[in-house]
């Protein structure tokens, strides 16, 4: 038995406007970004080596690394080296007339 209530339809096509090209974006790959990163990694290893190894001081210190780098990366984001900074917007000018940007 089918519900008399559902439609049959056909769907609709949908065209989508793209532009030209798109704008060039870094995704992320700055200097604020990876060291926050790598900062916070090294935080988290050093935080779950303390609960593996049952050292509560080295778990308070790996988590203490991970607030650093947090406020490192927030610090050097301020400071022109995140997304849409000074410097980071430099490096990327000379990237792409050097042709080496992607």
């Amino acid at each position: 038995m089918t519900d008399p209530s559902v439609e049959r339809s056909t769907p609709e096509l949908v065209t989508a406007a793209l532009p030209v090209s798109a704008p060039w974006t870094n995704h992320g790959q700055t200097v604020a970004a990876w060291t926050a990163v790598t900062v916070v990694l090294v935080g988290g290893v050093l935080a779950s080596v303390g609960v593996l190894i049952a050292l509560v001081w080295l778990f308070w210190v790996g988590i203490a690394v991970v607030v650093l780098g947090v406020a490192a990366g927030k610090v050097l984001q301020m400071a022109g080296y995140g997304q849409g900074g000074k410097y980071t917007l430099a490096r990327a000018a000379r990237a792409r007339a050097a042709g080496t940007s992607h």
